[in-house]
């Protein structure tokens, strides 16, 4: 904790806690109990409490799509069949459940039952049943009402039917109005977005524009702006300023290594993030400069050995953080403008009477820049010209305010 209070962080998102007989945890057994491998209730009671006295909030990941296969109520069907009591809480096509070799593994033809892309251990809820519903909506409450939680990811938010999630909104915002709900839905949302579901969602279609731009060049600066303005018109105003916006998760490959690991490419792409609307979500390790593939790749051990640690990259991301907490309001309630020249990017935010200023240079050579303020951010590729101007190396940025 102490860690992350210096490194900036105010909010923790935390992937599922439950217990599960996986390592990713995307399978729940028990959603009353937390996985023997991370602890306990009263571990985790003193966590929240402490992350409350620090000032961070704390969501959970909430995987109310599908349940595992090793669950009280689908080992009941498996066991009983058609005269199981939970035979409508799931999407049961015919009896008797017929049993799968994992080898089968995603193959539809396999099973006769619905599954969580198509895996035979992950069967899905079926949220339309009223005892579903309860269920769900009691599990989603007892971690606000005894735990005090902050917030709630959704996970495969898009496969749950619109009623449940409106329901949702409702119940849980009644225990806590400030609380946060944001689903994981990788398309535009804007059925999930009018107010009665979600606030945000994890905002993957930003994450693949600057990846596109910055770490991996197969977009120009132009088509970088374009798809940033096409995402900003589809949701109002108040819902981009709450969208989660992150670079890589455990869903996704480390940015350093889709960077190639070009580590300035990956401090101008999360340079270019911090300065956006909404929130930024910084998957950990990456401040580290961990790297890894696609899962389970990208699921490697936080590196605590400072013999492991790039702490040059450490020390940049936590200058980062604590620019963006400095100006969240600007950045967040300000008029950004955009000046694009190439692979030579300008974003100037303004807000009551101050402008915050951004160089991004992609392209292959050193440009000289308008020095326009004071320094914030000044240690990647970036020198004093004789004219007092910016000399900013390929790949290099600056920020300023003026």
């Amino acid at each position: 904790m102490d860690y992350l209070e210096d490194l900036g962080v105010n909010g923790l998102y935390l992937c599922p806690i439950f217990e599960s007989s996986s390592n990713h945890k995307y399978d729940t057994i028990d959603y009353y109990k937390i996985d023997e491998h991370f602890g306990d209730s009263d571990i985790f009671r003193q966590l929240v409490d402490e992350a409350h006295r620090r000032g961070m909030r704390i969501m959970l990941d909430a995987v109310f799509n599908h349940i595992g296969g090793s669950a009280p109520q689908w080992v009941d069907i498996i066991e009983k069949g058609e005269a199981s009591i939970y035979k409508d809480w799931f999407h049961i096509h015919s009896f008797p459940i017929k049993s799968v070799d994992m080898k089968d593994y995603r193959n539809y033809q396999a099973i006769n039952y619905d599954a969580f892309g198509y895996v035979p251990n992950m069967p899905k809820w079926n949220t339309s049943h009223p005892e579903v519903k309860e269920h769900l909506l009691s599990i989603a409450k007892y971690w606000i009402e005894e735990f005090h939680i902050d917030a709630w990811r959704l996970d495969v938010a898009n496969e749950v039917d619109h009623r449940f999630w409106r329901n949702f909104h409702d119940e849980v915002t009644a225990i806590k109005s400030d609380f946060y709900i944001v689903g994981e839905i990788w398309h535009s949302s804007q059925a999930w977005l009018q107010g009665d579901q979600f606030h945000g969602v994890m905002n993957y279609p930003l994450t693949r524009a600057i990846s596109d731009f910055f770490l991996t060049g197969e977009a120009s600066g132009d088509e970088l702006h374009d798809r940033i303005q096409e995402q900003m018109m589809l949701y109002r105003q108040q819902t981009n300023q709450v969208m989660l916006n992150s670079l890589d998760s455990h869903d996704t490959a480390r940015i350093l290594t889709v960077a190639g690991g070009d580590k300035n490419a990956v401090k101008s792409a999360l340079t270019f993030m911090f300065l956006q609307v909404g929130s930024p979500c910084l998957y950990y390790g990456t401040e580290m400069g961990l790297d890894g593939g696609n899962d389970p790749e990208c699921r490697k051990v936080m590196p605590w050995n400072p013999a492991q640690q790039d702490l040059d990259m450490h020390a940049f991301v936590r200058k980062l953080i604590h620019l963006r907490r400095e100006f969240a309001r600007a950045i967040v309630n300000g008029l950004a403008k955009y000046e694009i020249n190439g692979d030579l990017v300008a974003l100037e935010i303004e807000f009551e009477g101050s402008v915050l200023k951004a160089y991004f240079n992609q392209t292959d050579e050193t440009v000289t820049v308008e020095r326009f303020g004071n320094e914030l951010l000044l240690d990647l590729l970036v020198e004093d010209s004789d004219g007092g101007d910016w000399l900013v190396g390929a790949g290099g940025l600056v920020v300023s305010l003026g």
